[in-house]
């Protein structure tokens, strides 16, 4: 019992650290653009996640044969996930992009439906609906108006930050298949040694402007995003994973959009009716999902 107790607190804790992660990357595009920001924090965040491998004497690296695999990984994991990801929540806002990267969830159902012939039952079916229902609210009802719109940067944003679920979604399912065979911290930091290689091409013309102008504020940004977000985050995630059921793990990630919400708030990010709305369907649909 006393160690659920524990499990529960370190995923709360988890939930904030990504949470956080939106606020912090909505304030740190303002002065650094958001691709190189992805890169950076990969660029910390990889080394370390090296070191750990070698300090706990675990393999470094996963046979040649699985090199498709995790190039598959590496961009959907690392390189297109954080591109799209950070473009998005750019040109939308940290609450809107928290609420709609849950939406990876439901992807996860579907390919997993595709894929391992899992079952789609009335429940998954109308978590789905309901959670697709809340995303079409969220988009057109623009978080920060009262009214119908179709701000194009809005819109745009949006549908990269949805673009950036489905990538998620195609990690986990491609994902699920090494981890069966191989150790999970392994798999993890090899996905991210190619996907950050396979980032280069993104940043190439702008990473030399972008180190001659950062700031420390971006620098501490960035620090927050690959020690805090992705040492820490991962590697309390993986060790809830092992110590309890993963349907129970899950439910913590609801927590993301709504911590996000509250930090939104406080910073003075405007919440209206139409994206609470959104926001309930959206968390509740993936709710419905998980527990199906």
């Amino acid at each position: 019992m006393k160690q659920q107790i524990l499990i529960s607190i370190l995923l709360v804790f988890v939930a904030l650290a990504w949470a956080g992660s939106f606020v912090v990357v909505n304030s740190a595009t303002e002065e650094i653009d958001p691709i190189s920001l992805g890169f950076l924090r990969f660029v910390v965040a990889t080394p370390l996640f090296m070191i750990y491998l070698f300090i706990s004497k675990r393999n470094l690296f996963l046979p040649r044969k699985e090199l498709p695999s995790l190039i598959v990984l590496g961009l959907t994991g690392v390189t297109f996930l954080y591109v799209l990801q950070f473009t998005g929540i750019h040109l939308t806002n940290a609450s809107t992009a928290s609420v709609l990267i849950n939406t990876n969830v439901l992807f996860i159902a579907l390919l997993s439906v595709l894929f391992f012939k899992e079952s789609l039952g009335i429940r998954k079916i109308s978590g789905i609906s309901l959670s697709f229902l809340g995303v079409l609210i969220i988009i057109f009802f623009n978080n920060s108006l009262e009214e119908f719109s179709t701000d194009n940067l809005f819109l745009f944003g949006s549908l990269l930050i949805i673009l950036c679920a489905f990538c998620w979604a195609i990690y986990s399912v491609v994902g699920k298949r090494l981890l069966k065979t191989y150790d999970i911290y392994t798999v993890t930091t090899n996905a991210l040694v190619v996907g950050t290689i396979l980032y280069i091409p993104f940043v190439s013309f702008s990473i030399i402007p972008t180190l001659q102008q950062i700031t420390w504020a971006s620098w501490m940004a960035v620090l927050y995003l690959a020690v805090f977000c992705t040492l820490f985050a991962y590697s309390g995630w993986y060790y809830a994973l092992k110590h309890t059921e993963a349907s129970k793990a899950a439910v913590f990630l609801n927590m993301i959009p709504l911590f996000t919400i509250i930090m939104s708030f406080l910073l003075g990010e405007s919440i209206t009716v139409f994206f609470l709305a959104g926001a309930i369907l959206i968390i509740y649909g993936v709710y419905l999902t998980q527990k199906s």
